[in-house]
């Protein structure tokens, strides 16, 4: 930390320096005016349903090296949680917006960038925003909560969208460069050059950058990111063009969640992973490098933005592409070929076997390669991790010169998408009203992979390192998915009010292909019935005073990770869907802007997924119960309120209030079977025949990980060539079962920052701007994503400093 303290000081020593009068900052497109950009205010456009959108004061609040979700955060309605100080791990990252969320077994939120579907958020072959976008190149992120727009392209969007939208080129060529320095060894380098008009009407800008940091922990992670990125804009002959590409490089090293509040109580700080190999392979199965994340993705799109006639039409081909892996640590070699007493194949470098079931598991062998079983009647003296295991685990139970065995498990992932988009708006009159017509399509093919192999660790004693050739390959399938949905909406303009009614209807076709047996492979039709939705906005007599009221009814196919085990039986799964109603009013004027939106949800038809992965630890094999059923559904309802207000020339408020309650419907088994009341399904749970094991959603209980209020007051100030600012965020406490018989505590969490710029300071550099970020100010002991049973712990107080140089 004194590294971090020196940091803190020569900021402040520079920001003491800087005297340079105030001079307005440069817009970053001098064609705005031309363009007719419409801005968004944070609290929503005048629209039918509630919606919200950052400020740049948000943005100020994360630090460079944070994901571009973090931002999000203050809106209300929306719940990010990042188990990683920064944003770094994937896996323990979640989304909570009106008891919809994202996380590692529900994707119920949906997510675009400028428009265009993300391909799913899910960890096995999903991206969410921060795989396309480096936080510098954001332009702004709109959320629409609940019913959403109409022509909103997601396979998930049963809780409303998060469109995250990147800047446009600049109007001047420059160069704008930026390092940034942060706790838990983080570091963040970023470039981007602004070609200005490199042809008539013709702008580009491309940006590079590369970080790099540690967990909070132990700072045994070796976190990298790598991101590439470039956007372009014309105009020919009247048809406005609009290319992006990016291109992003990240390896994760995770966090593991904890199992209840006991294991919490025991260690705060800890979850449960270790820095240092051991030389036990039942202990190494919780090495931190040996839970990783390694992701690249490949996205671009081509827009084309043209009218004819009374016509406007906007029509995009976009392409990505998605590759990597997931990593973990299995303490012994999986036993696949009956070798009868010639050693185990398994241990040799290229004897690789493709499909077929395990025989069993070997711990350790001697030097000819065979099995060995434990001292007859030793008691293990292992208890970590998982409350320790049995003899045929511990070194201590096998005789002197045992050699122990494990494996390094890759499961592969893979996807590539294609997808086409189409929109129309068409201005016309019905009688002397404006009448405003939309219609369009979105289609795409997409096909995904997933194989997963099991590397021999080359020798556990000593390190991590594995053989390259993997001595057994579980599974390969392939997901081939075909999406079409096409809508049409229609909206009048009385004056005294303007009215919409739509439809839009998802054809979407999901197969599997079992690259090893084809007895295993699968194919569903999950269709949406038509969706409708409608909507009213009317000002009011008081100036800047606008009412809504808005229905839409939702739908999420069913996902190709359903599909994943050979057991999935599709009678049992369906799509899901969702009825949400927002009413409610926006006051807009000058220096001040508030909205108020009640909602009501009905959430039919919840698909969840029984976990493999309990305290008593991973089952690498997968053998056990685990898949995904409906499990009834969910209603919510609440208030979301915000407002944002200019108190003086320099004072900023923001503020939002969430009252939400999100419950149950009905009492559910994990069979999928509803029950009338509680004492019947506890009844058929202890009947020994039946099929029953637990129960997965109890009715009038609240939903996992909901919090009933949440509030945000940020406090900003700017004065002259100075800024800062303070953000403090309250989250309710939330339950961690569907009993409801464990939550973790309500939590506050703050984040403050200060900064200042220099201009013209010579040798071609316009502007020097340094900005100090504190995450969880007050070093916050909390909870963070919520799992059943299970949480992640909450990052720690964080400190970032950047220095950005324009030229």
């Amino acid at each position: 930390m004194k590294t971090h303290n020196k940091l803190s000081l020569a900021v402040l020593a520079a920001l003491s320096s800087m005297t340079t009068p105030t001079v307005a900052w440069a817009e970053e497109a001098e064609r705005a005016d031309e363009e007719r950009i419409e801005e968004i205010t944070v609290v929503g456009r005048s629209v039918s349903y509630a919606n919200n959108a950052t400020s740049d004061d948000m943005f100020k609040q994360q630090a460079n090296l944070s994901s571009v979700l973090a931002a999000v955060d203050n809106l209300p309605g929306v719940l990010i949680n990042e188990g990683d100080t920064f944003g770094a791990d994937d896996w323990s990252t979640s989304i909570v917006i009106r008891g919809f969320q994202v996380n590692l077994n529900e994707q119920q939120i949906g997510m675009t960038v400028d428009g265009i579907a993300n391909g799913n958020s899910n960890y096995g072959g999903g991206a969410k925003a921060n795989r396309y976008i480096d936080t510098e190149n954001v332009k702004g992120v709109e959320v629409s909560q609940g019913t959403a727009d109409i022509a909103s392209r997601s396979h998930e969007a049963l809780g409303g969208t998060l469109n995250f939208t990147t800047i446009n080129p600049s109007a001047e060529q420059g160069l704008i460069t930026s390092v940034t320095a942060g706790s838990f060894d983080a570091s963040k380098y970023y470039v981007r050059y602004e070609t200005g008009e490199i042809f008539k009407d013709t702008y580009a800008w491309i940006s590079l950058s590369s970080q790099e940091s540690s967990d909070f922990m132990q700072q045994a992670a070796e976190n990298t990111r790598d991101h590439l990125a470039m956007k372009f804009i014309s105009t020919v002959n009247d048809v406005s063009l609009t290319g992006y590409l990016s291109y992003d490089d990240t390896h994760e090293d995770n966090y593991q969640r904890i199992y209840g509040l006991a294991q919490y109580e025991q260690n705060p700080d800890w979850d449960q992973l270790t820095d240092e190999w051991t030389g036990v392979p039942y202990q190494d199965q919780a090495y931190r490098r040996g839970w990783s994340t390694l992701r690249e993705n490949l996205f671009a799109y081509l827009q084309a933005d043209f009218t004819i006639g009374q016509v406007d039409f906007m029509t995009n081909v976009y392409y990505h592409d998605n590759e990597g892996r997931g990593e973990w640590v299995p303490p012994y070699i999986v036993d696949i070929t009956d070798d009868g007493a010639e050693g185990h194949s398994e241990l040799i470098v290229g004897n690789t076997v493709f499909g077929g079931e395990e025989l069993g598991q070997i711990y350790f062998v001697d030097r000819q390669g065979n099995q060995l079983s434990p001292i007859e009647g030793c008691q293990s003296s292992l208890t970590f991790p998982y409350g320790g295991a049995g003899a045929e685990y511990d070194p201590g139970c096998h005789a002197q010169g045992a050699i122990p065995v494990g494996s390094y498990r890759h499961t592969h992932y893979d996807k590539e998408r294609f997808g086409i988009n189409a929109d129309a708006v068409w201005y016309t009159k019905i009688g002397d009203f404006d009448n405003t017509v939309r219609f369009g399509i979105w289609w795409e093919d997409y096909e995904r992979g997933e194989s997963r192999d099991w590397h021999k660790i080359t020798n556990s004693s000593i390190s991590v390192d594995y053989d390259n050739v993997p001595y057994w390959v579980q599974y390969d399938r392939t997901f081939p998915v075909d999406t079409l949905m096409y809508y049409v909406e229609d909206e009048l303009d009385l004056g005294f009010a303007r009215i919409r009614a739509g439809a839009k209807k998802f054809n979407v076709d999901i197969e599997k292909t079992d690259n090893f047996d084809s007895a295993n492979n699968l194919a569903v039709n999950t269709d949406s019935d038509t969706l409708f939705s409608a909507g009213i906005v009317a000002p009011l007599p008081i100036e800047g005073v606008e009412v809504f009221a808005g229905y839409g009814e939702n739908f999420a196919a069913i996902k190709d990770a359903q599909l994943e085990r050979n057991d999935t039986d599709l009678r049992f799964i369906k799509p899901e869907t969702a009825d949400n109603i927002d009413v409610g009013f926006r006051y807009s004027s000058p220096g001040f802007n508030a909205s108020v939106t009640y909602y009501n949800i009905e959430f039919n038809d919840r698909i969840q997924f029984t976990s493999n992965e309990t305290s008593e630890g991973i089952d690498f094999l997968e053998a056990a119960a685990g898949g995904y059923k409906n499990v009834g559904g969910i209603e919510s309802s609440g208030f979301e309120i915000s407002a944002d207000i200019m108190l003086t020339e320099e004072f900023s408020l923001f503020t939002s209030i969430t009252l939400s309650e999100s419950e149950y419907v009905a009492t559910v088994g994990s069979s999928g079977t509803q029950y009338d009341t509680l004492d019947d399904a506890l009844a058929a749970i202890a009947d020994p025949e039946n099929p029953e094991v637990s129960l997965v959603a109890i009715e009038g209980n609240t939903v996992i990980g909901t919090p009933d209020t949440m509030a945000v007051i940020s406090l900003d100030w700017a004065r002259d060539n100075y800024f800062a600012g303070l953000s403090t965020k309250y989250v309710d406490s939330r339950y961690l079962d569907i009993d409801n018989a464990a939550q973790v505590d309500d939590y506050i969490v703050s984040d403050f920052y200060i900064g200042g710029f220099i201009e013209n300071i010579g040798s071609g550099a316009e502007e020097l701007e340094v900005r100090l970020t504190v995450n969880n100010l007050f070093d916050e002991d909390y909870a963070s994503t919520i799992a059943p049973g299970a949480f992640w712990i909450g990052a720690p107080r964080a400190v970032a400093v950047n220095a950005r140089l324009t030229f």
